[in-house]
């Protein structure tokens, strides 16, 4: 587990960002020891299949200063732990309806002092509060995450032109978004990273603006 593998990607990071993504491999390690919420192979390998995985969001887009960033089925707090601390002027959210993978997305943001952050052991249909963007990870069929959350997305003046989901999927994902029946824009991660695990995910935008 190195960190070093996002300064390859992301060489402007500040001191504070630094520290803490360094500081998320050794924290995951000893929760998952406790609580699994990334599975036993993957976790030697957290900063490619975890947290480089989630900052291809960063690269593909960057949140205007102030938004309310919504993490619908967040797990162990992928992909908004990474965000968040990519971008510290905006707010997240991160929810799952496991209690005990909250914790950890609690216990670790703590630990490495992300203000901007909360989470909340909830069902995505049930959350309260308006948001400029929903991020995900692999966690339902897009037309289905969409009825879960559509109401929540209220943008503010500032995110009104490119509200909208960011998600993070893999595959071919011709047959399901053409059951969401709008526009949207699907980038390849490979464009971005190197490496061969991301020969076949993408992201995902759907602008609601």
């Amino acid at each position: 587990m190195d960190a070093r593998i996002l300064h390859k990607y992301f060489p402007d990071l500040s001191e504070k960002q630094a520290h803490q993504f360094s500081a998320l491999g050794e924290l995951y390690a000893d929760w998952n020891q406790k609580i699994n919420v990334v599975s036993r192979k993957d976790i030697e390998d957290l900063y490619e299949r975890h947290v480089l995985h989630s900052l291809a969001i960063a690269k593909f887009f960057q949140f205007p200063m102030n938004s309310r960033v919504l993490d619908i089925g967040t797990g162990g707090g992928f992909p908004g732990v990474p965000l968040a601390i990519m971008f510290p002027d905006s707010n997240f959210l991160l929810v799952d309806s496991i209690g005990k993978k909250i914790k950890v997305v609690t216990e670790v943001s703590s630990a490495i002092g992300l203000n901007n952050l909360k989470a909340e052991h909830q069902r995505a249909e049930k959350i309260k509060g308006d948001f400029d963007y929903i991020v995900s990870r692999a966690v339902a069929q897009t037309k289905m995450l969409m009825n879960w959350t559509r109401t929540k997305l209220k943008p503010s003046a500032e995110t009104k032109d490119s509200s909208g989901y960011l998600l993070l999927k893999g595959g071919d994902l011709k047959e399901e978004l053409k059951e969401i029946k709008r526009p949207y824009q699907e980038k390849l991660i490979s464009t971005y990273f190197d490496e061969p695990f991301f020969e076949t995910k993408k992201v995902i935008y759907i602008p609601m603006g």
